[in-house]
């Protein structure tokens, strides 16, 4: 039982270690190659594409976009539910259309709930 749950993790403990034994050296050499001496002091100011920003660093974003940006998630989360059982359903008994609908009509109430917010100028 132990040896075949350790089996089960074997790739992905040996993808861990591929990963350690990739990055380890990479910032052992960076860190080895890089200038020690000291740096002008203006290369740590804050800037933008190189010029001393000027303004408030922050600003008031209008959410003028976040009915849109709603019905985004929701799309996005839909399709990759719908991709994976799409591409099992044929292996999949009847009644495991049940617990899609379900899924779907909560997608749809959040899908109707974003347009009712882009309906809805005066929260903006």
């Amino acid at each position: 039982m132990v040896g075949e749950l350790a089996g089960n993790y074997s790739t992905i403990l040996m993808m861990f270690g591929f990963a350690v034994v990739a990055t380890a050296p990479a910032l052992l050499i960076s860190r080895m190659i890089a200038p020690r001496k000291r740096s002008n002091p203006v290369k740590f100011l804050p800037m933008e594409c190189g010029q001393v920003p000027s303004g408030a660093g922050r600003t008031h974003f209008m959410m003028q976009y976040y009915a849109y940006i709603l019905m985004f998630v929701v799309f996005d989360v839909m399709a990759i539910f719908l991709y994976a059982w799409g591409s099992s359903i044929l292996s999949l008994p009847r009644t495991a259309t049940l617990p899609i609908i379900a899924f779907l009509a909560i997608m749809f109430a959040a899908m109707a709930y974003a347009l009712d917010q882009s309906r809805r100028r005066n929260i903006w």
